[in-house]
Formats: structure tokens, sequence, C-alpha cells
């Protein structure tokens, strides 16, 4: 397919604005929930009753968002068409008892979440954010979005292996951050500072679920800007892309056939079971009390489930220049080449060939190239929160995404055109 002449970069500007508003998945959902706002959404909670009414909609839990928009005159048994993605990235978060420290320097007690590449987080300036729980239940978020902690690499001159024997790190022992010099680790002083931080008495924190992040900025990056460099895009490079496209079609000036869902989830990164992931129960939930809100029955649901679809939006790999023979060898995705349709026949993702017609069918609506993605036969493939939905809720689901570079580092790496590309394509899938 021949590449369209320009791009607009306009959306790509606004990514940036969206990664580094959002450190954390309670971040990122808290984003998303203003930007919906803005676009006439409204919040609805899981302890009220809903009602039928049209319009925008969306729930919050957590580090999970679930929002659609139900057109004038929408039947109870209308079919969903999804947009899925995950909010979470892989980094180091916060322990319980998170005060440590020797040999004069004070230190995080930190573990690790997911898969990061390790390597990436050492002698980088990092932040602290995430969510705090205050003793009366209710939450606050909070951003130290400055150099304030560091996980200083051992210097060669210490270990001489390094170079004949690569780097080798162990996650206990050398990914602990330091933040500070004291002989005398005092309980409390991490919390103790966020509270100060947040404007939050002292004393009133009783739970918190911290991470650190890297406070680079996001930044186009090449001789012609024609790539972008920044944190987490895996994934909320779908969550942005997602929410755009649901607030276009929930602003076009004709009605969706179909009900537009944007579900984000968390914990993605380790397995998607709990109450704010993808093998939870909240997508099911809120598309089956949407249906009885419209006053559906269960043969009703049983018919919108039937019809409905999703695409689940996450990153892929794009082929690396420096380990090309780690791909497969006829398939090659590039940066700035368009989305990638991602198959498995093993089903680590969810795409079949009547899955791969809607996505073509999509992106042709839109004007907007893609590719294919498959691993080469001698690595294991990665998998996603497709083969999830699909299983869980009986539902089409059709694995997409961006492919990129550096995929669970700090920073990873994409061209500066796919981000929009991927949200046209997304405009014309919820609009079908």
């Amino acid at each position: 397919m021949t590449e369209p002449a320009r791009f607009d970069r306009g959306h790509t500007d606004d990514l940036m604005t969206f990664l580094a508003a959002s450190p954390t998945p309670y971040h990122a959902v808290a984003t998303a929930a203003e930007r919906l706002e803005k676009a006439g959404f409204k919040q609805v909670a899981e302890t009220d009753a809903w009602d039928g009414t049209s319009g925008g909609k969306y729930v919050l839990r957590g580090g999970a968002i679930v929002a659609w928009y139900v057109p004038e005159g929408a039947a109870p048994h209308t079919p969903f068409r999804i947009v899925g993605a995950h909010t979470d990235s892989p980094n180091l978060r916060v322990k319980p008892l998170p005060d440590t420290g020797a040999h004069g320097w004070r230190q995080v007690a930190v573990e690790i979440y997911g898969g990061p590449l390790l390597n990436s987080w050492l002698d980088r300036d990092l932040g602290i954010a995430g969510r705090l729980t205050l003793r009366d239940g209710s939450t606050r978020l909070v951003n130290v979005d400055r150099p304030l902690l560091r996980v200083p690499q051992l210097a060669i001159h210490l270990d001489r292996s390094v170079t004949a024997d690569g780097l080798k790190l162990d996650k206990q022992r050398h990914m602990q951050p330091v933040w500070g010099l004291g002989r005398d680790v005092r309980d409390g002083d991490l919390i103790a500072f966020l509270e100060e931080t947040a404007g939050i008495p002292a004393g009133e924190v009783t739970g918190w679920d911290l991470m650190t992040h890297s406070v680079e900025p996001p930044a186009y990056l090449g001789r012609d800007r024609e790539l972008l460099a920044g944190p987490r895009m895996d994934n909320l490079l779908s969550v942005h892309a997602g929410t755009a496209a649901l607030m276009a079609v929930a602003s076009s000036s004709s009605q969706p056939a179909s009900i537009p869902v944007l579900a984000a989830f968390d914990h993605e990164e380790n397995g998607s079971q709990s109450d704010t992931g993808a093998d939870g129960p909240l997508l099911g939930t809120v598309l089956e009390r949407s249906v009885y809100a419209r006053g559906g029955s269960y043969e009703d649901r049983a018919r919108a489930f039937a019809g409905t679809v999703c695409l689940s939006s996450d990153t892929g790999h794009a082929v690396h220049p420096n380990y090309a023979e780690r791909h497969d060898p006829t398939h090659h995705p590039r940066v700035n080449g368009g989305p990638i349709l991602k198959v498995n026949v093993n089903n680590r993702y969810a795409t079949d060939g009547s899955g791969r017609a809607e996505f073509t069918a999509a992106c042709e609506a839109a004007d907007v190239p893609f590719q294919s993605f498959v691993s080469n036969n001698s690595m294991p493939c990665g998998t996603t929160i497709g083969p999830i939905t699909a299983a869980r809720h009986g539902i089409k689901t059709v694995d997409i995404g961006v492919a990129i570079l550096s995929m669970h580092s700090v920073r990873e790496l994409c061209g500066a055109d796919d981000p929009f590309l991927l949200a046209n394509a997304l405009t014309a899938f919820l609009e079908r």
C-alpha cells in the first residue's frame, strides 16, 4: 500500500503531553477521564443504578477505565465495537516498607513489576508517583516529577568482567535506588515526604501504590524528527489513540451503528488477573449493565455480544536493524509504515482471517496503510489482552498495534507518524 504524503504531527504532540502527564496507570486513566469529560462524557459510579440514556459515559476503577458512547435510539441488542488497551508498563514499584539504606546512603526498597529491561533503569533520573490512600478510604494522586531517585551502576573498574561477560543484574541487590544521604534509616520518611508534597496532613496516609518513572520528557528524534522517543508507549500510545478515537466518534455529526467502547485495563504486564485487569469481570459487567439499563434481556445481551468486535491495540516489534535475524524473515514491520496486524496460530494473539478482514476494512476506510507481524518460529511469542478478551467474553477480537523498538525499556522508540495512523484506523473501526 502507498504511504500518505503528509501526516498530522499535532496528534503526536498531544501524545507527548499525554505520556508526560501519565507516569502511572492511575494518572493515565485520570488524564483520559479529564479529556472525556471535556468532550461531554459523564462518570457513572458502579454502586449507583444506571439509566439507559444516550450519550458518553465512563467508569473508573483503580488504574482502569471503560468508556462508551450510546447513540440516540440504540436498541438493547445493539452490538459494541471495542478498542482494548492497557495502562500499565514495566517499572520499579515501592515496597510496603520502603525506607532502607546502607553505608551512609538512604535508599527506597522497590520490587520489579512486569518484565522491564533492567539496564535501561540504571543511571536514570527518576521521579516517584502513584496513588495514596488516606485513613477515611479516599485516594489522592501524587507525582514527584523531578530527579529524586537513581539506581547507580557499578563502575567498570570494580567489575572488569562486564566487558567480556556482559552486565548481570540481581533484581534484589542491584536495583534499589538511592535518594539521599544519612546513616540512620527512619521508617516513614518516604511517605512523610510524599504527604508533605501532596499537601496531606502527617500520618493520614495508610496505604500506597507507588512507582518510579524517568523524568526525561518525550522528544522527537532524528535528523528529520521522524522518530519519537518516550516512556510508557507500551501501552499508553494505544490508550491515547483509543481515547482520541472515541471522542472523535462521539462528536461526529453521524451516529455510529454500534456502541463504541474504550476499555483500558491495568496489570497486563503481569497476567491481567485482577479486578482491574482484562482477565477480571470489569468489561463484561459494564457491557451487560449497559444492555440491561436500556431495557434489555439476557437474549439482548447474547445478541449484542455475538455482534461485538474488539481491537486489542498494543505495541509490537519493529524490525531491529542490529538484530534482524530475531525477526521472521518475511515479516519486517517498519516504523512509520502504519499499524501492525498481529497473528499467531497458537492463539497468543487473537487474530484470525475474519479479524484480518475487519481491520483491513477499517484501514481502507481511513486510507491508512498497515503491516503484518508474526514471530520468528524459533522465538517465543508474547501475548496481549486479546486472547483473554476473546475467551472470557466470547467476542471476536483482533490484535493490532504500533511497531516500536526498545519495548519494555524505560524509554521506547516509535515512528512519529504511526500514532496518528493508529488513531485514524481506530476511529474508522469505531464508526463502522
